[in-house]
């Protein structure tokens, strides 16, 4: 009986929230593991430079080694990634994820990719996440998200729907509360507490005082009628920031291209320089 309950402890989840550097890090070593398993684990130089890339990342940033090397050691402390011996004296590093957060392989993919862009809808993460696993529609999406809800490792920012916003739930509780505002939480009053008119506080809601008929079915045409264009209002700034967002990742992933495309001319143009050495060498 003891046995039993030591190997279910020591198999239970046992992730946390944790900084925005190491979410990132952690993201990468899902994603590298999936994408490119050639150069899988990764060196300490592999995970700053995965970490800083300009695409499929969101927000970007230009971390340092010894910012990265430490965000690793609180890892390797919390048991989320381990260091293992790479080829020659290069030490690299591999993720304990599946254990760490209790996912399956599909899930994985998608934790990976909110672990690198944050908060966004479910048509892009469904999008993003299937480059790692396929992810066939939304509706086998909605079915890995409903999985991730129960082991609470993702949560709904906005209504159930078109456009919705969901996110991680690994941001400590400052930034949580941050991207809530960021935003815009429409999804209800927390359990146990009353349903409020939207953006009003228990405290805001006064006792009316006596009007006639006439005036209280104005105020109250006039009331829906703004909360109305509030709400539209506020989903319309949800959709144009997502539009944002995603064009600026667009422009990004542009300029990784172009910036690719150019270190290619010039391994390119450096062979073929050695090339033509070597012919000189061996007399062509």
């Amino acid at each position: 009986m003891s046995s039993t309950n030591t190997d279910s402890a020591s198999t239970a989840p046992r992730w946390q929230p944790i900084a925005a550097i190491d979410r990132r890090v952690l993201g990468v070593l899902a994603e590298k593991a999936k994408t490119t398993p050639d150069t899988y684990p990764l060196s300490l130089n592999g995970l700053v430079t995965g970490c800083n890339q300009k695409n499929n990342r969101h927000p970007l940033t230009q971390y340092e080694s010894d910012q990265v090397e430490m965000s690793l050691d609180r890892l390797r402390a919390l048991g989320a990634v381990a260091a293992v011996q790479g080829s020659g004296r290069v030490g690299k590093y591999r993720h304990y994820l599946y254990e760490w957060l209790g996912v399956d392989k599909v899930e994985l993919a998608v934790m990976a990719e909110l672990l690198l862009r944050g908060a966004q809808t479910e048509g892009e993460l469904r999008g993003r996440a299937a480059r790692m696993d396929p992810i066939p529609d939304l509706s086998a999406l909605r079915g890995i998200m409903d999985s991730l809800r129960s082991k609470g490792l993702v949560q709904s920012l906005t209504p159930d729907g078109r456009g919705q916003i969901v996110s991680h739930a690994l941001y400590l509780p400052e930034e949580m509360d941050k991207v809530r505002r960021q935003i815009g939480d429409h999804s209800g009053p927390p359990p146990g507490e009353p349903a409020h008119a939207e953006g009003a506080s228990p405290r805001s809601i006064a006792a009316p005082t006596p009007r006639s008929e006439s005036s209280q079915v104005a105020q109250g045409h006039a009331a829906v009628a703004a909360a109305t264009v509030g709400h539209r209002s506020s989903a319309g700034d949800t959709e144009l920031a997502a539009l944002r967002r995603e064009v600026d990742e667009l422009r990004s992933s542009v300029a990784q291209l172009r910036s690719d495309l150019a270190d290619l001319a010039s391994r390119s143009q450096t062979n073929s320089d050695e090339l033509d050495r070597l012919r000189q060498v061996l007399g062509e």
